[in-house]
């Protein structure tokens, strides 16, 4: 099994759900975050004065899924939450050791 953590634009968040849906995806852990890149933040003005935003809102994702599904699964989110501009983001796999469903005690791939 793997994890695939994405950190993405939050307007890109309903296009990768549903991209990761069609795959037969359930489960996914969706956390409000805040970070820079390349882009290094961007400047406002907030009531005349200039002020510099560092860290920007972003979404990232969570999922685990099975070594098979790894390909499409990363494939998918790539290309739902793809713009073209920077700060589009960056995705992260690794390998998951154990997976353990608290409610029935289901362990690996059928507690995913």
């Amino acid at each position: 099994m793997k994890k695939i953590e994405a950190t993405i634009k939050p307007f890109k968040l309903e296009e990768v759900k549903n991209a990761l849906i069609e795959l037969g995806i359930e489960g996914m852990t969706v956390t409000e975050v805040k970070g820079f890149g390349r882009q290094k933040g961007q400047t406002e003005i907030y009531r005349g004065s200039e002020y510099t935003v560092d860290f920007l809102p972003k979404v990232k994702i969570e999922v685990v899924v099975a070594d098979g599904l790894l390909d499409v699964a990363v494939e998918a989110v790539v290309k739902a939450a793809k713009t073209g501009k920077i700060g589009d983001g960056k995705v992260f796999v690794s390998a998951v050791e154990a997976t353990i469903r608290i409610r029935t005690g289901e362990t690996g791939e059928q507690a995913v």
